[in-house]
């Protein structure tokens, strides 16, 4: 759990947006920033981003609904969402775990991500759901 990155206190209810200010959230981080990792899957080792997780309930969309643009691929499971202005991945619903968005740490205000430290990468060019039964 991590509570402050560099000078930025974590908030209970953290604001997120993307680069141009289009779409902004609301993220429920009770417990901090939770997990925070790099994936190697085909989209993420492209996007870059520090991703963490909440629940589907942890992220309201304040502003900007009708400029996220929805991206689906492979199994169509995870809805990844990008600001159509901007092109900044804000979130996505995990095909993991679709009870659970990803979230852009980079999004949040006030935090630089790469001043958190020991980020994971975890390995999603085999991901479970794509073993064989």
């Amino acid at each position: 759990m991590i509570k402050q990155v560099g000078d930025t206190e974590i908030q209970l209810k953290h604001k997120a947006t993307c680069h141009c200010g289009a779409v902004e959230l609301e993220i429920d981080l009770p417990d901090g920033i939770v997990d925070p990792r790099h994936c190697d899957c085909s989209i993420c080792r492209r996007k870059g981003a520090i991703v963490a997780s909440v629940l589907l309930s942890g992220i309201k969309i304040i502003k900007g609904a009708d400029r996220l643009t929805l991206y689906q691929f492979n199994t169509h499971t995870a809805k990844h969402y990008f600001c159509s202005v901007c092109g900044i991945y804000t979130h996505h619903q995990r095909r993991s775990n679709p009870h659970l968005y990803g979230y852009n740490v980079g999004c949040l205000e006030g935090v630089n991500p790469y001043l958190i430290p020991n980020i994971k990468t975890y390995d999603g060019v085999n991901h479970p759901a794509d073993r064989a039964v």
